[in-house]
């Protein structure tokens, strides 16, 4: 949705400048700093619709900043960061990033998946909806209304990122149906997985996290070892 609000946060000021530059042209208002601390009073203070944070910063990294945005809100955030180690990634999910982008990075790309997020997050933004507000895909111990985000795992709310709202409404729409990581990644990100990665088993954790009694005993999502994962009745 041009004209929303995006935090960078970068304290290597070449690439911010460089990520500013394509944003806005892209009509985006883009706010800038080299502090993670600073960055969270940003957050308070300006309508921000996306965070696009680095990981080594001084006085606060940026997987403590992910982590303390993580607490009290569902906003976009992509990780953009020098470090390219499957580990590193899983670590950048783990604490609550959507997206993951390594330098050196192509403008044109990271711009591509800004829109991509921000249009993820303002459909789910209850105040932007009209129409139905009743549609639900109600399950056991699972209730899932798309038109408001909402989501109640064993009678309490739970608070979902949007990434993790569509992998959890992918898999609950066909309940029984197993999906394979490659496809939920190709229907959740739109784009074509061309290698293996973590990314999907990462946020599959994260949501078993928010909505299990017991995460490592899983009664909702269901593995099914060497082919994915689904949602039974």
């Amino acid at each position: 949705m041009i004209g929303e609000g995006v935090l960078v946060v970068d304290d290597d000021k070449e690439i911010a400048d460089l990520v500013e530059i394509h944003l806005v042209s892209e009509g985006y208002e883009v706010h800038k700093t080299n502090s993670a601390i600073e960055g969270l009073h940003i957050l308070q203070s300006k309508d921000i619709k996306l965070v696009i944070l680095d990981i080594m910063m001084p006085e606060m990294d940026g997987l403590t900043m992910c982590k303390k945005i993580r607490e009290k809100s569902t906003i976009p955030i992509i990780i953009l960061s020098a470090k390219s180690a499957d580990l590193d990634k899983i670590v950048g999910l783990g604490a609550g990033a959507d997206d993951y982008v390594i330098k050196p990075f192509n403008p044109l790309e990271l711009t591509a998946r800004v829109k991509s997020q921000i249009r993820r997050y303002t459909e789910f933004n209850p105040n932007s909806l009209n129409g139905d507000m009743d549609k639900e895909i109600v399950l056991s111990h699972l209730t899932i209304n798309k038109e408001i985000h909402k989501v109640i795992a064993y009678g309490k709310e739970v608070k979902l990122t949007p990434i993790e709202f569509d992998i959890l409404y992918l898999l609950a729409s066909k309940v029984g149906r197993v999906f394979s990581t490659d496809e939920i990644f190709e229907r959740v990100w739109k784009e074509r997985m061309y290698e293996a990665n973590n990314t999907v088993m990462v946020h599959i954790r994260r949501i078993r996290e928010k909505i299990e009694m017991d995460p490592r005993n899983s009664k909702i999502i269901k593995t099914v070892w060497g082919v994915g994962y689904k949602i039974e009745e």
